[in-house]
């Protein structure tokens, strides 16, 4: 699920900090009076060796100098740490590393095999679009970017997305708030929730870009997570995202990233034609967002620009304090995978990062160690009631489709045209919509109909 709260600069606010932490603790105990120490032994099997031969091998290439892995490097280690994952994708069922997520992120409610063939203009050696002062995009998103929740809302219904951004949101419907609490249900399987008082935009930003950073650990060696922010450029304008869920699995597969999205329904029913799409797109964007951020350089000063923020800005005590205590508190279930993940991970760069840059630059070197997500992607619709499954739908990405459907999108909120209306044949949607009432589409009709007696 996708939050839109973003804290200002100068207020202070509150957001849900999540972590998912094994508490096993490994000691030293002295014997008797002779002050020896006592150390257990513990044998290492073949796989966990496998596993620790496989990462160690893979890393060598790109260990030895400080430069950023490349590609090939970034994927042999990628492929050696899915290799040794657990064939299920469901969540263990005990606590899996420490990670971070947020319910109140980015947003409210993120290419093909080859980098070369993507038809999109991305985040690597481009500028922001300005828009113009007039725009919605001026108007309601300056500060924060559009989100994927922008971009599904706006496909569903320009005008409806119009409305909403000048009156403000309807209140919350038991439908919708049953879906949000099941998001909530599947995020606590793999997280914990825990409040930090957010004072600036500075900290909010440093605890999502370490929500990625663990949350792709805890995909690494635990084979799922949830709820994990991205962000990145699509066709000139930055765009925020929170991916629902995302999977590997070696059951026949190459073992890349699949994306997922859970949606729930009312009713016992699939999900219409226009629902589908609505969600195709959405899972297209995370996935766009997602492999961008993968396979290429991250756009440090375009952000820092961006968004206003000050990239030598001092993390604050709870934020550094939490950030701090990933690094001492990282016990994976085996204390050699524990001690791998400290040496590759954390050393070069936990204990050092005093900075919304330290932050960020940990950010680029934990992406640049990923490989790009599965062209497949899932669509799961449950029942609301009972959580049954109703359907689960696979479908390929496709970027023609994408780039068109981005580019009718910014067209709206760049203001080079006003809101259009649904087509006849999804009129039905109005029947669902807080402002049918004050619709000119719905307002005409009623006139035709009163005409037509």
């Amino acid at each position: 699920m996708e939050t839109s709260s973003s804290p200002s600069s100068s207020s202070s606010s509150s957001s849900s900090f999540a972590i998912t932490s094994t508490h096993t603790t490994y000691t030293s105990t002295s014997s008797g009076g002779g002050g020896g120490v006592h150390i257990p032994v513990e044998i290492v099997s073949e796989e966990e060796m496998a596993f620790i031969e496989a990462a160690l091998a893979s890393t060598r290439p790109f260990l030895a100098s400080s430069a950023c892995p490349s590609s090939s490097s970034r994927f042999a280690l990628f492929s050696s740490l899915t290799s040794i994952l657990p064939c299920s994708s469901v969540p263990p069922t005990s606590p899996g590393p420490r990670s971070f997520a947020t319910s109140s992120d980015i947003e409210d409610t993120v290419p093909p095999t080859s980098p070369g063939s993507r038809s999109f203009a991305t985040s690597s050696g481009i500028e922001d679009i300005v828009p113009p002062r007039s725009s919605l995009l001026d108007q309601f998103r300056s500060k924060r970017g559009l989100s994927v929740t922008d971009f599904t809302s706006t496909e569903w219904c320009e005008k409806q997305m119009e409305f909403l951004l000048h009156w403000g949101k309807p209140k919350r419907t038991e439908a919708m708030k049953a879906g949000s609490d099941r998001h909530s249900q599947l995020e606590k399987e793999v997280s914990e929730k825990i409040e930090l008082h957010i004072k600036t935009i500075e900290d909010s930003w440093a605890i999502r870009l370490m929500n990625f950073i663990v949350g792709t650990n805890h995909l690494l060696f635990e084979g799922i997570t949830r709820e994990l922010p991205v962000v990145g450029v699509i066709e000139g304008v930055w765009m925020v995202g929170v991916i629902d869920e995302i999977r590997i699995s070696r059951d026949g597969g190459a073992g890349l990233p699949l994306l997922v999205d859970t949606k729930t329904r009312l009713k016992a029913t699939v999900p219409s034609a226009a629902q589908k799409r609505n969600g195709r797109l959405q899972l297209m964007c995370y996935k766009f967002l997602w492999d961008n951020l993968v396979t290429n350089t991250f756009p440090t000063e375009h952000f820092f620009r961006r968004f206003e923020l000050n990239r030598q800005y001092t993390l604050t005590g709870d934020i550094k304090k939490y950030i701090d205590s990933f690094g001492l508190d990282l016990k994976y279930r085996k204390l050699r995978l524990w001690l791998f993940v400290v040496l590759l991970f954390v050393i070069p760069f936990i204990y050092c990062l005093q900075t919304l840059d330290d932050v960020l630059s940990h950010f680029r070197y934990t992406s640049s160690l990923l490989s790009q997500s599965d062209e497949q992607l899932l669509l799961r619709y449950e029942l609301q009631s009972d959580q049954s499954l109703l359907e689960e739908y696979y479908f390929p990405y496709d970027s023609n489709w994408l780039k068109t459907q981005i580019n009718r999108g910014l067209e709206f909120w760049l203001g080079h045209r006003e809101a259009s209306f649904v087509s006849e044949d999804e009129k039905w949607k109005c029947q669902f919509c807080d402002f049918v009432s004050d619709c000119p589409i719905s307002v005409n009709s009623s006139r035709d109909r009163t005409r037509s007696k």
